[in-house]
């Protein structure tokens, strides 16, 4: 089972490339992976049936006691059986849906294999926590299966409410598993099932436990989201919607319930909510003329009848919850790939637009109606069976004189009846031949006949609902050994699933909802269902919550963000100094040693970084103001150089000169004098504020250096850096090992800051639109073998006419009284010594001064020098790729680096060390930590270039759409 689980995490990895290979026949070779886990499933059967349950583990995380453990029990055998399964017919589904498109098809087919491996994860594992991290994958995944069709507002909109609610729902049941694994004192299910804890934790533990299933399995009030998710492709809702994700939730009720239904939050809650859902969904469905949101609403209302039963608690309801999860599995899944079929041959799913199709696609009709009539509940289908045994469980319940027994029964009796009202709807609506308003008979909609493959998915899952209902008994022996779990409840004998008990009491009674469900359908038909049940519902409910979050951020963000910055920097002056001007104060005592100076370079600096400082108050002209600011910078260089800190004076150096070419390219689109627009206001308190920031942080930084007591850990930083990370760089070690999480977070703050000034600048992507202008000239080079020249033509291989050198391909693009010919000479032979430098800086790094920080500002040093000698075109040749993806790629490896150890039982970010003798090399060292080091080196050169593109290649484009538009009198504003 582990292997399988690890084959879901990779095997989607490589679809989008077998996508572009192979197109949509792709998805015939991602069913084999569900489909090996359903026939692992089938294998182990004997033993689940035996009660020799299947257990395989792997410690993970030791020091939490969390382990990546599989334990298939009875319930978890089925819902393998159930996903896997049906996982594997909605993959062959597939490739007829989608036919020859390609587009986003790779992304599409991966995510759907990976969230097929997350709900295989998360029924088969035994750990309470690792349950919660599968819970939240699956509302990841669904949230990018959902939105598939991206460029429709629809689509983003129900994707975003299903992450939004589900996810919600998901931090909430964590807390509920927080206080049970610290009250049960282990995070294994099957322990805590098996000690069953109780008490008032307990109880608001479980009350938590339920907001994330119900929410999870759109139980009222988080019904809302599943109707909206009809966005999605129909393979998706088939799946997640009808036999996967929705019954997450389901499945933790079915877990927790013979154990916890006793609890006196659970049947009120349970029975409750899962009872309105039913009658408030099955309601819906009468008033729907889509095809799909009809399935939509009735799999709410289906949701809320299997939490009914399931949430019940007994024996005999527990054994009819169980087969009515597998109904309920074969039959939706069946008619949500029906209407995938109708949708792909008719392009339209409104019952309006449909007629007489049944007679045209007798086959598919046949195997629909087979689908609804186990649904609503007719003998010979498992649906028959399940429903009959519901009925008689509650039954027994109720004449028993339970409370919520007699509830349970009315809302499943009165649910059942609106079942077979919209089942019937379904059926005439996809299928029957309709007529006018007149009585006149409508033209047949003309059916293309689909390929035998398109049925096959559908034909077979609605067949199994009746091969089911004929195997009632190996069920119930099948299904046993979970209801036995459970309390025996009011029954006086334990009932069992059979295709026939006799003319019971439960019997008549699911006969009754069914003619009473014709009889409703029929008035709806007749005179309309237009009325709502509720004078609001639960989506008008989500939309004005977040209109109101809206409204509110926008007052919040009027009064606050008053677009001076003066004000915000200020105002988080004004904050430091009084918060540690009063923890300074507030001290008992001072202790400080003071020194004059350590080494005489301080002497010379110091009235240096100081007299820079006061005058570049003084400044009237902005670009004076930065380069005298980067004297104290520069100051420090020689301070850290000075001070046995060679790593610390390389980075300050080159983080300067970075921050100075940035600060260059933002001063070119402004003016240039300081108060142009806007004259400096109240001169006096600003210096009042300076010094006191100057003087607290002097304060702070006097006290804090003479308040230890302990010794620091620092101390211990040369050693360690050799012992464990296995370096004598010990900045470095630190950065990449020691304290590595600070780097991870160093790391993230990179990214939000360079895609947060990408999104300022850029006004609709920030892909890369200059290499392609670019890209030629170099393959013409290498195609003739022959160095570039430029000719009045343009730049073109040597043995054109005429020409000179073109030391820079993006430099004909260049106004000519801005070139530099000499600039690009030197640019074109330093450019690759600069990039071996920088890599010998980041693979050096371990051992002496370097590392992946400073070597990737090396990295983006070349590149500005790219830019600046030969524009923005220059920049696209010298980085024919997007700024995202180095950021990405460069945080991928950065945390594959932090998750792989957990593989192995190690602590995150723990580094291997290897050596080896080789020929050529000899002795060689390689520590894993540099691969986060390389990760770090991408990064900052994707900070680097997102920046010279934004601020540099975007602002020089959209000035010269501005040159232009004036130069033709167009307002480009």
């Amino acid at each position: 089972m582990l292997v399988l689980l690890g084959a879901f995490a990779v095997v989607p990895l490589l679809l989008p490339w077998l996508v572009g290979r192979i197109g949509a026949r792709a998805f015939y070779v991602a069913a084999l992976l569900p489909l090996g886990a359903f026939v692992q499933a089938a294998v182990l059967t004997p033993a689940v049936l035996a009660g020799d349950i299947p257990f395989e583990s792997y410690d993970w995380i030791p020091a939490l006691g969390i382990e990546l453990s599989m334990r298939m029990t009875t319930l978890s055998w089925l819902m393998t059986l159930i996903v896997t399964g049906v996982g594997a017919l909605v993959m062959l589904y597939c490739r007829w849906y989608f036919g020859n498109k390609s587009e986003g098809l790779g992304q599409f087919s991966a995510v759907l294999l990976a969230f097929a491996g997350a709900m295989y994860g998360l029924v088969l594992t035994d750990d309470l926590v690792v349950l919660v991290m599968f819970w939240e994958v699956t509302s990841v995944l669904s949230y990018l299966l959902i939105g598939y069709y991206n460029r429709r507002a629809a689509s983003r909109r129900a994707a975003l409410q299903a992450l939004l609610v589900t996810t919600l729902g998901g931090l909430v049941m964590l807390i509920g598993v927080v206080l049970v694994v610290v009250d049960a004192g282990t995070s294994s299910i099957s322990q805590i099932l098996a000690e069953a804890p109780a008490g008032p934790v307990i109880d608001a533990a479980l009350v938590l436990l339920l907001v994330g299933a119900l929410s999870k399995s759109a139980i009222f009030p988080f019904h809302f989201w599943l109707p909206g998710a009809m966005a999605a492709p129909t393979p998706v809702s088939a799946y997640l919607h009808a036999a996967a994700m929705v019954k997450a939730g389901i499945y933790l009720i079915a877990l927790l319930a013979p154990v916890f239904a006793g609890a006196p939050t659970w049947r009120p809650i349970v029975i409750s909510l899962g009872a309105f859902t039913m009658i408030l969904a099955g309601y819906q469905a009468l008033r729907e003329t889509d095809l799909k949101r009809i399935l939509a609403f009735g799999t709410v209302s289906q949701l809320g009848m299997l939490t009914v039963v399931l949430g019940y608690g007994t024996r005999n309801a527990a054994l009819a919850g169980l087969a009515l999860l597998l109904s309920h599995a074969l039959f939706k899944s069946a008619l949500f790939l029906v209407v995938g079929v109708i949708d792909r041959q008719l392009s339209t799913r409104d019952i309006a637009e449909l007629s007489g199709v049944g007679r045209q696609a007798p086959v598919m009709a046949t195997f629909s109606f087979i689908a609804v009539a186990s649904m609503v509940g007719v003998i010979p289908t498992i649906g028959f069976v399940a429903k009959e045994g519901a009925l008689a469980a509650l039954l027994d319940e109720a004449a028993a004189g339970e409370p919520w027994g007699i509830v349970a029964l009315a809302g499943v009796v009165i649910g059942s009846v609106l079942t077979a009202a919209y089942g019937i709807r379904f059926l005439w609506g996809a299928f029957w031949t309709k007529k006018t308003a007149d009585g006149d008979v409508l033209e047949p909609t003309k059916w293309p006949d689909p390929p035998i493959g398109f049925l096959a998915a559908p034909v077979l899952l609605a067949g199994l609902t009746v091969v089911a209902g004929f195997a009632a008994p190996l069920l119930d022996v099948a299904f046993a050994g979970y209801a036995d779990e459970a309390q025996a409840g009011a029954a006086e004998y334990p009932a069992h699933l059979l295709l026939w008990h006799g003319f019971e009491p439960a019997l008549w009674i699911s006969l009754g909802t069914i003619a009473l469900g014709a009889a409703v359908f029929w008035y709806t038909a007749r005179a309309g269902w237009s009325k709502r049940m509720l004078p609001f519902t639960a989506a008008e409910v989500y939309n004005g919550v977040l209109r109101g979050i809206a409204r509110l951020s926008v007052i919040t963000t009027s009064l606050t963000q008053r677009g001076s910055l003066p004000v915000y920097v200020g105002t988080i002056f004004v904050v430091f100094v009084a918060a540690e001007g009063t923890a300074l104060f507030a001290s008992p005592e001072w202790r400080a040693q003071l020194e004059a100076f350590q080494t005489p370079t301080q002497l010379l600096v110091a009235p240096i970084m100081i007299a820079a400082g006061l005058v570049a108050v003084r400044a009237r002209k902005r670009y004076t103001g930065v380069v005298l600011v980067s004297v104290t910078g520069l100051g420090m260089v020689l301070l850290f150089a000075t001070s046995g800190a060679p790593d610390l004076a390389l980075t300050q150096i080159l983080v300067e000169t970075v921050t100075l070419v940035a600060f260059a390219l933002v001063l070119r689109r402004i003016p240039a004098r300081l108060g142009h627009h806007n004259a400096s206001v109240w001169p006096v308190a600003r210096a009042v504020l300076a010094a006191a920031v100057g003087a607290t942080m002097a304060g702070v930084a006097l006290v804090a250096t003479s308040a230890r007591t302990a010794e620091p850990i620092s101390d211990r930083f040369p050693d360690l850096a050799y012992e464990l990370g296995h370096g004598k760089n010990v900045v470095n070690v630190a950065l990449v090992d020691l304290r590595g999480w600070d780097t991870m977070g160093e790391l993230s703050v990179l990214i939000l800051a360079a895609t947060g000034v990408a999104s300022l600048v850029f006004v609709t992507h920030r892909a890369d639109t200059l290499s392609r202008f670019i890209a030629p000239l170099p393959e013409a080079a290498a195609r003739t073998g022959r160095p570039l020249v430029e000719t009045a033509d343009g730049v073109k291989p040597r043995g054109a006419a005429g020409g000179r050198m073109a030391w820079l391909v993006g430099g004909q693009r260049v106004r000519p009284e801005n070139r530099a010919i000499m600039l690009e000479v030197v640019v074109r032979i330093l450019f690759h010594s600069i990039i071996v430098v920088s890599l010998y800086l980041l693979f050096a790094g371990h051992n002496l001064p370097g590392g992946g920080f400073a070597g990737g500002l090396v990295a983006g040093m070349a590149l500005v020098m790219r830019y600046v000698a030969g524009g923005r075109y220059e920049l696209g040749a010298a980085a024919p790729t997007d700024a995202g993806r180095l950021l990405g790629v460069g945080m991928s490896i950065a945390v594959a680096c932090a998750i792989v150890p957990l593989f192995f039982g190690a602590a995150p970010l723990t580094s291997a060390w290897f050596e080896a003798e080789l020929p050529v090399l000899g002795h060689v060292e390689f520590v894993t930590s540099t691969l986060f080091d390389v990760g770090v080196y991408l990064v900052v050169i994707g900070l680097v270039l997102d920046v010279l593109r934004s601020l540099g290649a975007e602002v020089d484009r959209q000035a010269v759409e501005a040159r232009e538009g004036q130069r033709e009198g167009v307002d480009v504003s």
